[in-house]
């Protein structure tokens, strides 16, 4: 399974640097392949500050707040849509991070700032696959257990 994912920083305040693209796109390939996912895939990543996750959250969620992560998936009913043949791969969607916020957060719960975007490639992957905590709790369960496995097996262990 080939796993294509695309960066683009539209912050300017953290360097989103090679080491923190690996990580992610790692973390994206671990839980396709935990999900056993049965097609190349192709996303994007694009990271941007709290303002404008703030505006995203605002104009397409109802929220009048920043948030660490956003996901917005292809797939309509749990149908991932056709395998492009040009590259032969089923797109799933977009994450969008906080690089703000996602920076907060590891220094508000003492990890590394590559365990939090990990956590959060991971978490916005399984949104981007159906899976939604916010709706079932059988769903938020799942969630945390695949999340803390994939970042486990990458050595990302909660500290």
């Amino acid at each position: 399974m080939k796993t294509t994912v695309y960066f683009t920083n539209k912050q300017k305040r953290y360097k989103i640097g090679f080491k923190t693209k690996h990580l992610i796109k790692k973390a994206i390939k671990l839980t396709l392949l935990h999900e056993n996912f049965p097609h190349n895939a192709e996303l994007s990543v694009t990271f941007v500050n709290n303002k404008n996750i703030h505006k995203l959250n605002r104009e397409y969620r109802g929220k009048d707040r920043a948030t660490d992560v956003l996901s917005f998936p292809m797939w309509e009913d749990g149908f991932y849509g056709e395998i492009d043949p040009a590259t032969r791969s089923v797109t799933l969607g977009d994450i969008v991070i906080s690089a703000e916020r996602a920076m907060e957060q590891a220094n508000e719960y003492g990890h590394s700032i590559f365990r939090e975007v990990c956590f959060l490639a991971v978490h916005s992957t399984l949104h981007l696959l159906g899976y939604d905590h916010e709706t079932s709790e059988e769903d938020e369960l799942y969630m945390n257990l695949t999340q803390e496995a994939v970042l486990s097996s990458m050595g990302l262990k909660r500290e």
